[in-house]
């Protein structure tokens, strides 16, 4: 049974390689760049794995067809091993966030609001300029 699951790996890996392609792309994981391999069909088909693996917009550019002389990248293990659980946060932070987003909010309704009323006073300026003088 171990010479039969090491025969399983062994096809496993010659049956991937035999039929799909090595890409290496870059991704970002919580703002940190790195450079990782996929075996796909396809350049589309790395882009799907990754972005299914590591969430929509994750890639940096798009992954490119590996050569020999490509530098190896981190495999889905140890990319996944950087994504590591955040710590829950406590109703007193969630109050402050959930604040800080209000204020923010609030910050920029307010330069709309300023911007609309300048536009339509320049407007209406605009407007008794054009006008012919009786």
């Amino acid at each position: 049974s171990t010479s039969s699951l090491l025969f399983q790996k062994r096809f496993k890996t010659k049956f991937i390689n035999s039929y799909m392609k090595k890409y290496i792309a870059i991704i970002k994981i919580r703002g940190q760049a790195i450079r990782t391999s996929v075996f796909a069909d396809s350049s589309i088909h790395a882009r799907l794995i990754l972005e299914y693996q590591f969430g929509i917009d994750c890639l940096i550019g798009n992954p490119t067809l590996a050569n020999k002389k490509s530098i190896e990248g981190e495999s889905f293990e140890e990319a996944l091993n950087i994504l590591k659980p955040m710590k829950p946060k406590t109703p007193q932070q969630l109050t402050i966030d959930t604040l800080k987003k209000q204020k923010d909010q609030a910050s920029d309704k307010l330069k709309a609001e300023r911007d609309r009323q300048k536009l339509q006073k320049s407007q209406h300026t605009l407007f008794n300029l054009s006008r012919p003088t009786v």
